[in-house]
């Protein structure tokens, strides 16, 4: 299986990757890639070892692959992949959102309902096909799937100037010729390809822009433009010990006249399509599971930093403080409740996948705009001044003229400086930094708007159940007299 070494070799393909106006070269090398190249890479290196049960004999081709990339079919599976995807979550502690996976997950659940693919120039069968090169290739895939943010009013159709969303501009007979843009490849620099589609409903006037299709990130004519990046800020890995390894970068993809063949094209001109691509598959729903593992296991990350600050601080027997933590603890539970919940409600669909339970899968996630920001209001409480009291860098408490005065007032009982200091660095850039700043962000958009999340929620729900309970419950009893029989056609609909 790919190493780590394998990995980053190939990430030095001539890609076009823009930071400051200019491209930066060799991502592996740049300070901005680097960091989150090599955690990627470590990825890699867990998934090769065996000890970490993370790989799965292929059917296909008889050899060990990673089983995150093959859709579950029972429930053996489905917990072997769950405590898979515990592996790579438990080496970012939650902090990568788009780690190999998350889009792995999806195409997953792709080849298990080809059905909902096109037979027409072969889409099914470009489908199949990919899903059996990332499993064999071990592929690192991202996706971009919003179109840019030009008006909310309307769609691409509607935009002034021709192709702002990546579209259809030629079809040729081989494949077809993209142009436009799309957001927001999280991953995508350092990633080997990037699958772009549009999860946003569109109208059927829209058509030039209902196109699915996957390109290698060094595609001739596509450029990432990425936002700032904050690795290159963290002066040290002891000052910003999350955004020194965990900044994955995040890129609006523009495509100058790219090719694509057609054999990396899943959907064409086909409004409906996209939309069945992600929810008449599981793919929605189990590459969402996936991201609740994750988000599961930053917030006992989060936790873990507020549990140690109250202790270091001396505060964790304070009634005040135990009610924060207490709270904390219940946030945090909500998640991964909804996680297993999810896989114990599993059931297997028309075509043999187990589908973690959506109703438990969607309601975790419905709050998940809602419990982050809470997580770190909580952490933010409970450090307080702390972390603004930690000096400008490691090098106070390296310097001779300068180490005694933080060894003498920037300590706690029973707690060097050094180890004072290094917890509430790192609660900082959990709470504090740009890193945790675009991460407060990110989450509270992971899986779009929160009325798009939690619209998932409501449609997943079984309502029906309660409202008959409700009105057997209200048919059991009434006043004498009352015109029941009235009222009862009365009623909304």
């Amino acid at each position: 299986m790919r190493t780590s070494t394998d990995y980053l070799a190939s990430l030095d393909d001539g890609r076009r990757v823009i930071v400051d106006g200019a491209p930066v070269g060799h991502v592996a090398s740049h300070p901005a890639f680097a960091p989150i190249a090599r955690t990627i890479g470590g990825l890699f290196d867990l998934a090769a070892d065996p000890a970490n049960g993370m790989q799965v004999v292929d059917e296909a081709s008889g050899r060990p692959v990673n089983r995150l990339f093959l859709p579950p079919r029972g429930p053996e599976d489905l917990r072997a992949f769950r405590a898979a995807a515990q592996v790579w979550a438990d080496h970012t502690h939650g902090w990568v959102g788009r780690s190999p996976d998350h889009v792995g997950a999806f195409v997953a659940a792709f080849s298990a309902h080809p059905e909902a693919f096109a037979e027409e120039r072969g889409l099914r069968g470009n489908v199949l096909a990919y899903h059996r090169r990332i499993v064999e290739n071990d592929l690192y895939v991202s996706y971009a799937i919003i179109p840019p943010q030009v008006s909310r009013a309307t769609t691409a159709h509607a935009w002034e100037g021709d192709f702002i969303q990546v579209g259809v501009k030629e079809e040729r007979v081989d494949g077809i010729v993209v142009r436009g843009a799309q957001m927001l490849a999280t991953g995508g620099a350092v990633a080997d390809e990037i699958l772009v589609s549009c999860i946003k409903p569109l109208q059927p006037e829209d058509e030039d822009f209902a196109v699915s299709f996957t390109v290698p990130v060094n595609a001739s004519g596509l450029a990432l433009y990425c936002r700032r990046p904050y690795a290159p800020g963290a002066t040290s890995g002891f000052d910003y010990p999350l955004s020194s390894r965990f900044d994955e970068s995040d890129a609006l993809l523009v495509f100058d006249d790219v090719f694509i063949p057609w054999k990396d094209v899943f959907v064409y001109k086909d409004v409906p399509g996209l939309r069945k691509q992600f929810f008449d598959t599981a793919a929605h729903v189990l590459g969402n599971w996936q991201a609740q593992i994750r988000f599961a296991t930053k917030l006992n990350f989060l936790a873990g930093i507020a549990r140690k600050v109250a202790a270091v601080n001396g505060v964790d027997r304070f009634p005040g403080v135990v009610e924060k933590l207490g709270e904390l603890a219940g946030l945090v539970s909500v998640v991964e409740s909804g996680v297993l919940a999810a896989e114990h409600t599993a059931a297997p669909d028309a075509q043999g996948l187990w589908r973690p339970g959506a109703a438990s899968l969607y309601g975790a996630m419905g709050l998940q705009s809602e419990i982050h920001p809470r997580v770190i209001g909580i952490v933010r409480d409970l450090v307080g001044g702390g972390v603004l009291q930690v000096p400008s860098s490691v090098h106070e408490l390296l310097n001779a003229g300068t180490r005694e005065d933080m060894e003498r007032y920037v300590s706690s009982p029973g707690v060097s400086s050094v180890d004072r200091v290094k917890l509430f660095k790192l609660a900082w850039d959990a709470v504090g930094s740009e890193f945790a700043g675009r991460h407060q962000q990110y989450e509270l958009f992971y899986a779009g708007a929160p009325f798009v999340v939690k619209g998932y929620a409501f449609r997943n729900f079984d309502y029906d159940t309660p409202v008959r309970t409700v009105e057997e419950f209200l048919a059991s009893y009434d006043a004498p007299g009352l015109p029941v029989a009235d009222l009862k056609e009365e009623a909304p609909a």
